[in-house]
């Protein structure tokens, strides 16, 4: 499973340059100028895993495998883009791919660097983004509604319920709310509807502050978010793509002297990722042999079966149990062959819940 994490904003808020940070590649161009990016830039970010070196360094495999993180640059969204302003319903689109979505708003002045709209303000970006965000799904629930009410009135039962759940929708987007705001009354019947209804302001967000080099390490996450007016639900992630950019180019000790130069414990495409897999209510389990350490991405709460499809859809059919070591069992005790002869290693069913770092063995029948 690849996480795929949209990266959204106004134009020249540096969308583009974090992009090419965040991926090291210069896939994206990053003018001086509106619409710089037309089609989407995607990029696949291997998912910083200190856990997995840790394993890697224990068994010597032939090779490690990460988990990995799909990043889409998206255009810059302007205002009227839901009514194809800027090419705004193509980009809109895209956006509609996206497991989750990475509002990039610029929290650094520039004279060198033209903001659309004349001024550095990340509230009033934000809220332009999602005013266009609420209207494109405005007017996909409209169009929704008109095919499902001839239907209800001819007594589909579906369409009866569709018909309701919409409606509920509409009357909080036109109030300027988020669809996500939108409760339940029957959440086993009403839940297939809304993913089917695919709406923009339903999908998971979080928020990066494109900050200046110097606020970096010591960035006010606290204050900027009584400034955007942002729940303490949704994650905010202070990011400069100067450092980004210089971070790429390092690794193991070169990389933690450099971050603890600035005064940070982790870099931002960590901090980003890290958050992405929380936002989505993600984690990782890991296999470990001598040809192959790897992560897996499941979702928190999944059953054995369930993680073992990860591997294969076989496994999860043929599913007889798993065999569990807990990460810190298996560093402690110097691997597989050291946790087992602690006591550390134990068969679980198909009730089993995986834990976030588990490493686990998988028998199946074929």
């Amino acid at each position: 499973m690849n996480l795929k994490l949209g990266i959204v904003g106004l134009p020249n808020v540096g969308k583009s340059t974090l992009f090419n940070a965040l991926t090291k590649s210069n896939k994206a161009a990053a003018e001086n100028f509106p619409f710089c990016t037309i089609d989407p830039n995607v990029g696949i970010v291997e998912v910083p895993d200190k856990r997995i070196d840790a394993l890697a360094e224990i068994v010597s495999p032939e090779r490690v495998m990460r988990s990995a993180v799909e990043f889409v640059d998206i255009a810059g969204l302007v205002e009227g883009a839901s009514q194809g302003e800027g090419l705004g319903n193509k980009f809109l689109s895209h956006i509609r791919e996206c497991d989750a979505i990475a509002h990039v708003c610029r929290a650094f002045e520039s004279s060198d660097i033209h903001h659309v709209t004349g001024s550095v303000d990340p509230k009033r970006d934000l809220e332009v983004i999602m005013t266009e965000l609420i209207l494109a799904d405005l007017e996909s629930v409209d169009r929704q509604l008109e095919k499902v009410v001839k239907k209800a009135r001819a007594g589909d039962k579906e369409s009866i319920l569709a018909q309701g759940l919409l409606e509920r929708i509409k009357a909080a987007l036109e109030d300027g709310k988020l669809s996500s705001t939108v409760e339940y009354e029957n959440e086993e019947q009403e839940e297939p509807l809304m993913k089917q209804f695919s709406l923009l302001t339903r999908k998971p967000y979080m928020v990066i502050a494109n900050v200046a080099e110097a606020d970096f390490a010591t960035f006010d996450t606290d204050g900027f978010r009584v400034k955007m007016e942002l729940d303490s639900a949704i994650p905010i992630v202070p990011i400069c793509a100067k450092v980004e950019s210089d971070l790429s180019d390092l690794e193991g000790e070169d990389l933690q002297m450099f971050l603890e130069e600035l005064g940070a414990t982790e870099s931002g495409l960590e901090s980003l990722i890290h958050k992405a897999f929380d936002l989505l209510g993600l984690q990782s389990y890991f296999t470990a042999g001598v040809q192959e350490v790897r992560a897996w991405t499941i979702y928190q709460g999944d059953t054995a079966p369930r993680a073992a499809a990860a591997i294969h859809t076989d496994f999860e059919k043929g599913f007889i149990k798993a065999e569990v070591i807990g990460y810190e069992d298996y560093i402690a005790n110097g691997g597989e062959k050291g946790a087992k002869e602690a006591g550390k290693a134990r068969q679980e069913g198909k009730e089993y819940l995986v834990a976030d770092g588990d490493v686990i063995h998988f028998k199946f029948n074929n």
